[in-house]
């Protein structure tokens, strides 16, 4: 295809075009434009290759359209169809801040080239702070111009322009903000009367427009400040203003050395005004160029090239040195709505719905490319109420060897990692346990780690051992760490679409990452192992850190013990050991796990040496049935609230210390602050109490021998039941109590039926020491990595977004169904929870007028049980800690599965930390 072919794409909502080939209409024979123009061509061309389309990186929701968008060195800004602004952190994808800035859509968004100020436009026009998104100023205009289409800020002449519906250009110089009057009462030509909306009707009356019905309230405050009637441009367009960019003089060729206010019209013009600093900024028109018919919708620059984005789908491009059109090329079929250039591309975003790489549902309607963390990023906006962050930075056109922060790498490889389903509980997955297994072997190599497959009894998924050695000087004395984790998962099957994702597809949305096994082990296991990667390669590992990653633990450990047992001479010696592998309380403060209770899970059966019978026929006082049998002799294991009636059964637990009861104080004072609907804090602190250090009986289910109709007297009986254990009781001595308890009551019961008792799985508490070593440096390095907790924020004036999305079905709170009050549990600690505004930096404290506390990590047992914690702490002679690393609405096991992203990058902080610090103590 030669310059001067015309190339059609295909429909597209959002299209991207190279300068390696042409794909365009050359409109002069100029050699020199032709060798200095961008040369277009449509990604989808042949010669495109797969590493050069855009990846989706992430996506965030919200409840309206995003009419605009702009980004900042670290956050991404949007306005809104329902009048909001928004802002998210462009490292972790959460939203920071919104409010309420306008009665109708934003229509445009502009940060300042300094980025000190952010102007806003609707029908007014706001200027706000960038970090607070305080409102700074508002302006008015004494003439009706209708809405602001769109807006730039001049740093150097501290002067801000509007682009107006009424097609005229306005502005207003900062600078001379203090030595004007402000604005009269009713000046504002949004108060007075229009001619046609307002007249008065039959009978002499109007009637105004209403006000929306539930409607928040407006962002207040900042200074009044009214456009001055000589700063305004009249006709500027002979069509609506619809775009305006600023270029710094000096940088865009054509011999302008001051800024130029550029601007596109409903005319089919694009104009250029010179901006006199002696006067107010006041603009002046340099020249025009011509487009035909088509309006300018969207404009961008490039160097001394100036794209336009045309109605009906065509891209124009003009020199600015010879101000000649070098370039119109076919984009789309449809109306080109935003464009962005950067590296050799233009992102060009329309209105077809159809895309060359799926953008959105719908329309595109703005677009921003910035440059963060080393990669380029496209940003995109649609009527679908989502932000979409695109990943091109393999579109540059001329491809560089990316150089990708951790987390980036890390993100990579956990999608990599989540894509093979490791489902240990279902056969059919055996193939993709070990390529997942393999895979992870493969990633600790790459790191310079020495790897092992450690087989497993009856050719279960294996184990994968990797060691990575410290500083060679320290080798006799340097300590070694110890790291378990799993990557088997649960089963997420999804028949019945449940998930919002493919469950081992992992997708960003709205701050996490979502899929199987990112919460439940695969991240925390990653995240650790990029933090100790990274001090492998900055020379400062000391310790010797040791992988221990299974492939059955949510099967039971099979095989895992004896494994370990047979290895370990090839595992070494161990001085410390760490899990990852729980949730913390709630979604907002960090824990520490320090003890879980233990379990013996047992199944009682009684039988008849008759077969099943029929109750009208053989039922009678002579018969002893198994059922009730059963019963009688389950009913004498406990009495009542739960006492459990096994002699010397509560004999071993200790009495609780002033330390942990100070603990638990610490754990309900801050659940119960930030979270009043808790309830009172003693019967919060009794609940957690009884639930983490006290030993318990459930009798889970029942099942009877027989057909299951309402006459038959079953011939077996049986009985599931599993006991928690705290701290100081011996599995194996419980176990024998039990026996015997059970074996003396149905003795009494002198039945003619047989009792037979097994044991289908036993775990040893554990209980570790809050004030040893690895415990305080993980403490220093949460307080550290985390910073000041905030505060519950007040609830903002807007409404929640996503509030009737499916994201609300994920189980982010939870809500009692009932107005009685019964004992706390943990699906109540969340309850209230809202995650859309929880920013974790002392600046988002600010936003949400917050308290902040410098707090260490809340210390907190679990009633659940993890049978490795003890069994490495024996086999080793070890102490163990436990990090969790995910918020109690991750929804590990559920579907859904999620980590916050902010969570999983803090996690790889506090791993390095440790590693990095612990081997000094």
């Amino acid at each position: 295809m030669t310059d001067h072919e015309e190339h059609h794409g295909s429909d597209s909502d959002h299209s991207c075009v190279s300068s390696e080939d042409s794909s365009s209409r050359s409109n002069t024979p100029d050699t020199r434009d032709a060798e200095q123009a961008p040369k277009l061509r449509h990604l989808s061309q042949k010669g495109a290759t797969r590493s050069s389309t855009p990846t989706l990186f992430h996506r965030v929701k919200h409840d309206k359209s995003i009419l605009t968008l702009t980004i900042s060195d670290c956050r991404l800004y949007a306005g809104t169809q329902g009048g909001e602004i928004l802002t998210w952190s462009l490292d972790t994808y959460e939203r920071i801040a919104a409010v309420n800035a306008h009665d109708g859509s934003v229509l445009c968004l502009q940060l300042s080239q300094d980025q000190t100020l952010l102007v806003s436009g609707a029908g007014d026009r706001i200027i706000w702070s960038p970090i607070t998104l305080d409102r700074l100023y508002s302006i008015s205009s004494t003439y009706a111009v209708g809405d602001i289409f769109c807006v730039v800020y001049s740093s150097t002449l501290q002067t801000v322009y509007f682009g107006a519906q009424n097609t005229s250009i306005q502005w207003y110089d900062l600078k001379d903000k203090d030595n004007r009057p402000g604005p009269k009462p009713k000046s504002d030509a949004s108060h007075r009367s229009h001619r046609f909306f307002d007249s008065k009707g039959p009978g002499g009356t109007s009637n105004p427009w209403p006000t929306s019905p539930g409607r928040a309230t407006l962002a207040q405050g900042g200074q009044l400040l009214e456009a001055d009637k000589q700063e305004i441009v009249q006709y500027a367009h002979y069509g609506y203003v619809y775009c305006m960019i600023l270029a710094q003089g000096g940088t865009i060729g054509g011999g302008f050395e001051d800024d130029v206010l550029i601007t596109g019209g409903g005319d089919g013009t694009i104009k250029l005004w010179s901006l006199d600093a002696d006067n107010h900024g006041a603009i002046e028109e340099i020249t025009a160029f011509e487009n035909g018919d088509n309006s300018v919708l969207s404009i961008a620059l490039d160097s001394a090239f100036l794209f336009a984005g045309l109605l009906e789908g065509d891209i124009n491009v003009w020199d600015l040195d010879t101000r000649q059109l070098v370039r119109s090329i076919r984009a789309d079929k449809t109306d080109i709505l935003t464009l962005s250039v950067g590296d050799g591309f233009v992102f060009s975003g329309g209105a077809s719905g159809l895309a060359q790489w799926e953008v959105h549902n719908d329309l595109v309607l703005a677009s921003a490319l910035a440059f963060h963390n080393q990669r380029r990023i496209l940003v995109t906006g649609g009527n679908d109420n989502c932000v979409a962050v695109w990943d091109v930075t393999d579109c540059a056109s001329e491809p560089k060897r990316s150089l990708k922060s951790g987390n980036e790498q890390l993100l990579e490889s956990l999608a990599c990692f989540v894509s093979y389903q490791t489902v240990s509980s279902n056969p059919k997955y055996a193939g993709d346990c070990r390529r997942g297994a393999t895979y992870l072997r493969s990633l600790f190599k790459s790191f310079g780690a020495y790897t092992e497959m450690l087989k497993t009894e009856d050719q279960r998924n294996p184990i994968v051992l990797a060691k990575f050695k410290g500083n060679p000087a320290t080798a006799k004395t340097r300590k070694k760490i110890l790291f378990y984790g799993h990557y088997d998962v649960i089963a997420a099957e999804n028949v019945t679409n449940d998930w919002i994702i493919d469950p081992f597809a992992m997708e960003g949305i709205n701050g996490y990452v979502y899929g199987r096994g990112v919460s439940d082990n695969k991240g925390p296991v990653l995240a650790a192992l990029y933090a100790v990667a990274e001090l492998v390669t900055e020379q400062a590992l000391d310790s010797d850190v040791v992988f221990l990653i299974e492939g059955e633990e949510e099967s039971g450990s099979r095989g895992f013990e004896d494994a370990v047992r047979k290895h370990k001479g090839l595992i070494g010696h161990i001085d410390w050991i760490l899990l990852a592998n729980s949730y913390w309380l709630d979604d907002e403060v960090p824990c520490l796990t320090y003890g879980f209770r233990g379990v013996i899970h047992a199944t009682v059966t009684v039988e008849s040496d008759n077969p099943d019978l029929h109750s009208g026929v053989d039922g009678s006082s002579l018969l002893d049935e198994s059922v009730k049998d059963l019963i009688m002799l389950l009913g004498t294991l406990s009495g009542s609230h739960g006492h459990v009636r096994i002699p010397g059964f509560y004999d071993p637990i200790p009495p609780i210390t002033q330390a942990e009861e100070e603990r638990y104080t610490a754990i309900t004072d801050t659940l119960i602050r930030r979270n009043p609907v808790l309830g009172d804090a003693k019967d919060l602190k009794i609940s957690l109490m009884r639930r983490w250090r006290e030993a318990s009986l459930t009798i889970h289910r029942l099942k009877v021998s027989g057909p299951e109709n309402s006459t038959v007297i079953p011939r077996m009986a049986q009985a599931c039941l599993s006991i928690r254990l705290v701290p100081n009781q011996e599995t194996h001595r419980v176990r024998q109590d039990l026996i015997s308890y059970l074996q003396s009551n149905f003795k009494k019961m002198d039945s003619k039926n047989h009792l037979s008792i097994s044991f289908n799985h036993e775990a040893d508490p554990w209980l570790g020491d809050p004030d040893n070593e690895i415990f305080r440096t993980l403490e220093r390095a949460i307080i550290d990595v985390w910073g000041p907790v905030a505060e519950r924020p007040r609830r903002q004036s807007i409404p929640v977004p996503g509030a009737q999305s499916p994201l609300r079905r994920l189980g982010h709170g939870h809500y009692l169904a009932s107005s009685k009050s019964g004992p706390t549990t943990s699906s109540t600690l969340t309850k209230g929870a809202d995650q859309n505004d929880q920013a974790k930096s002392a600046l988002s404290l600010a936003l949400t007028n917050g308290k902040a506390h410098s707090q260490k990590p809340l210390y907190i047992r679990e009633g659940g049980s993890i049978p490795i914690i003890r069994f490495l702490e024996k086999e080793f002679d070890a102490p163990a800690a436990h990090f969790p690393c995910g918020q109690a609405s991750d929804s590990a096991h559920l579907d859904n599965e999620r980590i916050r992203l902010s969570n999983l990058y803090n996690s790889r902080e506090i791993f390095k930390r440790l590693f990095q610090e612990l081997p000094r103590k």
